[in-house]
């Protein structure tokens, strides 16, 4: 009888705890749903060719983000090209070939400390080192989008390291292969998918980030060539999307901006976990 009872309130507990699982799971699905409808809704009626393949002209009244959607695309290139070799370098250090554990935890702490750090001292840091440095420019942007994703890149990517098993280490060792050869061809293959989605976060961050820019990078609307843009100040689309909405009350553009924002993010995360499908396949 005791058992039955035992039995009936597992049961009982198990199924609350689906429920709830399931309801928040729907709630969290829901937010996702109806703010893409909603960006959607408002965005698409205001995007328009014009709009995408000009600069904006303040004699012609003309307003475009041609060259907030390149400022865009260069300083997550250039941000990435720094972090990634950075963090995952480091945070292969960290796993793979530090010995002081004290040492290690150290700098473990430092980088989760680093990682709740507010956008804004970041900004205020990275305009009195990088901007005195290089000038307010999207390098100086860039460098400092890397120090602030670079928390993210190494502990997504030592959490991956983790969970490869010694004994595919010791397995290359028992082949005769050295440290370095067994973490490039053996552990890092394997941890592939956390340094995507450190990557993907770090993504994220960046074509969301306003406040750093504003200090590092700037907001003017000028059309640059690929080589010139890195030492040119340049607005990426969310610094435009706040001057917009913001400072000038073009909310229809804003709008837009958010939708190409929104498009823009999913196809970088898609290119990103498209070419670790194909390294993987390697």
């Amino acid at each position: 009888m005791m058992n039955n009872s035992i039995l009936s309130q597992r049961r009982w507990f198990g199924f609350i705890t689906r429920l709830i699982m399931s309801i928040s799971v729907g709630i969290s699905a829901s937010l996702v749903l109806f703010m893409i409808i909603y960006l959607l809704v408002k965005g698409i009626h205001n995007v328009s060719w014009e709009l995408i393949s000009t600069k904006p002209s303040y004699i012609n009244d003309q307003i475009g983000i041609l060259p907030d959607i390149l400022n865009t695309l260069y300083i997550v290139f250039m941000t990435l090209v720094i972090v990634i070799p950075l963090g995952v370098g480091s945070a292969i250090y960290l796993t793979e070939y530090a010995r002081n554990k004290k040492i290690v935890s150290i700098i473990e702490y430092a980088t989760e400390t680093l990682s709740a750090i507010p956008s804004i001292i970041y900004g205020l840091v990275g305009m009195l080192i990088f901007a005195n440095s290089f000038g307010t420019s999207l390098t100086a942007g860039a460098l400092t989008l890397a120090i602030m994703n670079l928390p993210t890149i190494i502990r997504t990517t030592q959490e991956s390291l983790k969970t490869v098993p010694m004994s595919f280490r010791e397995g290359g060792f028992g082949l005769g292969a050295g440290k370095w050869r067994v973490v490039r061809t053996i552990v890092l293959p394997c941890c592939a998918d956390g340094v995507v989605t450190g990557t993907i976060l770090s993504v994220g961050r960046i074509l969301g980030e306003s406040a750093a820019l504003l200090f590092t990078a700037g907001f003017a609307h000028s059309l640059n060539g690929v080589l010139d843009a890195f030492k040119e100040p340049g607005a990426t689309l969310t610094v435009a999307l706040y001057v917009y909405a913001k400072e000038q009350g073009e909310f229809e553009v804003a709008f837009a901006i958010a939708m190409i924002l929104m498009l823009l993010n999913i196809l970088i995360n898609f290119a990103v976990i498209l070419v670790q499908k194909i390294f993987s396949r390697r």
